[in-house]
C-alpha cells in the first residue's frame, strides 16, 4: 500500500485555519459502494494504532503529567470505548476530542496550554477510478508559547514516522470493515 506525503487538501476544514506546523499523508482504498462513513474512519483511527505506539503514548503521558499537560487518562476497556464512540462533536476518546464531523471529514484534537493540535481524517473520491477513495490524514499544530515549540522538537521526528504507519493501519481497518459488510450482505 502506497502512502504519499501531500499538501493540506483545500477541501479540508483545517485549510483556512492558523497553524505553525502542518503535514498531510494520503493513501487509497477501494469502497465500491461508498459504504464507509466518517464515523467508521474515526473509529478506525483509534482501532489501528500499533502496540508500540500505545507504549510510546504511555511514556509521553507519564512525562507530561509531571509538567501539568493534558494526558489521555486511563480507560477501562479500549475496545468498549471505541465500540461506544459515535464520533460526534465534543465527544472525547482518550486525549482526543472531536471538534467537527461532516459526511467526509472528522477533525480530532486537543487544546492545551503549550500547543493546540488538530488531526483531519478526510475521505475523498478518486475521480479517475470509480470505487476508489483516498484517505488523507493531516495534522496541524498551533504553538501557544515557547514551551510548545520546545515540546514539539522531539515529537516532530516521531510524528513523521508514526503518521504514515497509522494511515496504513487505518486503511487496513477500513478495508476489513468493507470486507465484513460485504460478507454480511452475502449471508442475507
Amino acid at each position: 500500500m502506497k502512502i504519499s506525503k501531500v499538501i493540506l487538501p483545500s477541501n479540508s476544514i483545517l485549510y483556512n485555519t492558523d497553524f505553525d506546523f502542518v503535514d498531510s499523508y494520503r493513501g487509497k482504498y477501494i469502497d465500491q459502494n461508498d459504504e464507509i462513513t466518517a464515523q467508521d474512519i474515526g473509529k478506525a483511527f483509534f482501532k489501528s494504532s500499533p502496540k508500540w505506539f500505545e507504549k510510546l503514548f504511555e511514556i509521553r503521558n507519564g512525562i507530561v503529567s509531571v509538567l501539568g499537560l493534558k494526558t489521555s487518562g486511563k480507560t477501562k476497556s479500549k475496545k468498549e470505548s471505541i465500540d461506544k464512540f459515535t464520533c460526534e462533536p465534543n465527544e472525547r476518546l482518550g486525549l482526543f476530542k472531536v471538534f467537527y464531523k461532516t459526511e467526509h471529514e472528522v477533525i480530532l484534537g486537543e487544546d492545551d496550554k503549550h500547543l493546540d493540535f488538530r488531526i483531519s481524517l478526510l475521505k475523498t473520491n478518486d475521480l479517475e477510478n470509480k470505487g476508489s477513495n483516498f484517505l488523507t490524514i493531516s495534522t496541524t499544530v498551533q504553538f501557544n508559547n515557547w514551551f510548545g515549540k520546545l515540546y514539539f522538537l522531539p515529537v516532530k521526528p516521531f510524528h513523521k514516522l508514526i503518521v504514515p504507519i497509522m494511515l496504513k493501519g487505518i486503511i487496513k481497518e477500513i478495508e476489513s470493515d468493507i470486507d465484513n459488510l460485504q460478507e454480511q450482505k452475502s449471508n442475507r
